[in-house]
């Protein structure tokens, strides 16, 4: 039996690429690369991230329609630049390069790139010179997103403008016989308004994409690939509350019933009713068998103490595998675990070399002992945030549950800055709930990435009535986001930050003072722990 580390060949029999029109994109190193594959995927068109050096092999039996070079932060005339594979250009398929891909793809096919005299970042107007299939129903002049320094020269043979800007007189080029095509700008950011109608163009018209990417073919063809996975196996999942683990667990549910068990452990770190809505969802709502472990106790009495976070996070993750571990170890036949790995995951994963530095232990803590021999099984390992979500609603689970904010593994306890005890747990409870209540009411939920309250170990005079007070001072953290690789703090109005304030000191006892942290990520992190 294969142990949890041994994954590769299962993944690979679940790739969904193998039975999908599939656009790869080839990663250069742009912090804008992932957010090319959402919006690819938002047309519903599979596409796949891969390392730019990719050998052809690994795409071999996909059905891929096109290639998309990203961006990067080289100059494509420096001696050690990434360089496109040669395959790509024999392959005969159609190709999008986008900034430092648009570059790369003018300096190997015999175009000259050269340093800029003027970088050009920001907002920018493009003016289109020629007719083309990749600008077709933009009008002649469009807002994009400029992020360069370096600026082509002189196009390849074959190649001609199509476009240009105050700065850029090759905005984009095309040789359309080949079907290559390179923007200077970026169309998968916000700030470039009519980059979803380009990268439309490339896919269904360039590309001839049909769009059969939905989330009920993923469900049914997932489906069939858990049943062949798992056999007559036995599953096991464990349940942390979250939009993931949920989302994992209903979808193997549905493939094979009672064969799958799911084990909560109840850490008495989440937020008010969360514990009560995974029972209630999965064993009365769903009729998932459901091992509920009431672990509370066990948890405090790990962190009593304890203030240093990264402490924090080892002692809660140790504690979760020592009682998952006994409570698998009780359910006969288990030959498999699933888990609610995301395509963010596996991609970063896969790009940590020998030169990262650890901010911090990941949000979702620990995996099973090496000793434990089971099979993993990861049907969502191939999903974006946003698809899992839509996964979720096809399924049935509660609204509630699939909109849920993202939540840190180790829970609150990485909310409370200094030492955890039930009474700051239950203060930070009710400040959360203030911040999450009015949130909704403002109708901003689904706007916001992620919303809570952080209750800090800093403790300040107020005066209420005539009372002097001596009580915690508790921040309120939201951030606008699309898959928290980075993060910006959310714009909320005076008004509604002045009714969070205002009830958390009326209605949360022990809190008299209320902050609003304004910090994106980087320089900071989402969490404070």
């Amino acid at each position: 039996m294969p142990d949890t580390l041994a994954t590769s060949q299962a993944n690979a029999a679940r790739d969904p690429a193998r039975g999908h029109e599939t656009i790869v994109v080839l990663d250069f190193g742009s912090q804008f690369s992932m957010l090319i594959a959402r919006r690819v995927r938002e047309l519903n068109t599979y596409c796949e991230l891969l390392p730019f050096d990719t050998p052809a092999e690994r795409i071999a039996g996909m059905d891929v329609r096109g290639i998309i070079l990203s961006g990067g932060p080289s100059s494509v005339y420096d001696p050690d630049a990434p360089l496109a594979p040669q395959w790509v250009f024999e392959s005969g398929l159609p190709i999008l390069g986008i900034c430092y891909g648009m570059q790369l793809m003018a300096h190997q096919l015999g175009g000259k790139v050269v340093p800029g005299t003027e970088r050009e970042y920001g907002p920018a107007k493009v003016q289109a010179s020629a007719g083309s299939p990749l600008l077709q129903g933009l009008p002649a002049e469009f807002d994009v997103w400029m992020s360069h320094g370096d600026r082509l020269e002189s196009v390849p043979p074959g190649f001609e403008s199509i476009a240009s800007s105050g700065n850029s007189p090759y905005a984009v080029m095309a040789d359309l016989t080949r079907r290559y095509y390179g923007l200077q700008f970026h169309p998968e950011v916000v700030h470039t308004p009519k980059g979803k109608e380009i990268l439309q163009n490339f896919v269904a018209e360039i590309c001839g994409c049909a769009g059969s990417w939905t989330a009920g073919n993923f469900i049914e063809e997932t489906i069939d690939a858990i049943r062949a996975q798992v056999g007559t196996g036995r599953v096991i999942c464990g349940l942390s509350g979250g939009v993931d683990s949920a989302v994992a667990a209903a979808l193997v549910h549905r493939a094979i019933g009672d064969q799958l068990t799911c084990i909560f452990v109840d850490n008495g770190l989440l937020r008010a009713g969360e514990a009560e809505q995974v029972v209630e969802t999965f064993l009365k709502h769903m009729q998932i068998n459901l091992v509920h472990v009431e672990a509370e106790e066990q948890f405090l009495q790990q962190l009593a103490e304890v203030t240093n976070p990264e402490t924090k996070r080892v002692r809660i993750g140790n504690t979760f595998i020592r009682i998952f571990e006994r409570e698998a170890r009780r359910i006969e036949d288990a030959r498999f675990l699933c888990q609610g790995t995301l395509y963010p995951d596996v991609i970063e994963s896969a790009s940590h070399g020998a030169g990262s530095v650890k901010i911090k232990t990941h949000h979702n803590v620990g995996g099973l002992p090496p000793d434990m021999k089971l099979g993993l099984v990861e049907p969502l390992r191939f999903l974006f945030k946003d698809e899992v979500r839509r996964i979720g609603e096809a399924l049935g689970l509660p609204e509630e549950m699939v909109w849920r904010h993202p939540f840190p593994g180790p829970g609150l306890a990485i909310r409370v800055i200094g030492e955890v005890t039930r009474e700051k747990l239950d203060l930070l409870r009710g400040a959360d709930r203030i911040v999450m209540d009015e949130i909704r009411k403002a109708g901003l939920y689904r706007d916001i990435w992620q919303s809570f309250a952080v209750l800090t170990d800093t403790k300040s005079v107020g005066v209420m009535g005539d009372f002097r007070t001596y009580g915690y001072a508790c921040a309120i953290r939201a951030v606008v986001a699309d898959d928290a690789m980075t993060a910006d703090w959310a714009r909320l109005p005076h008004e509604l930050l002045a009714k969070m304030s205002n009830r958390i000191v009326n209605e949360v006892h022990g809190i008299n003072r209320v902050v609003y942290d304004i910090t994106s990520k980087p320089p900071g992190t989402i969490e404070w722990e």
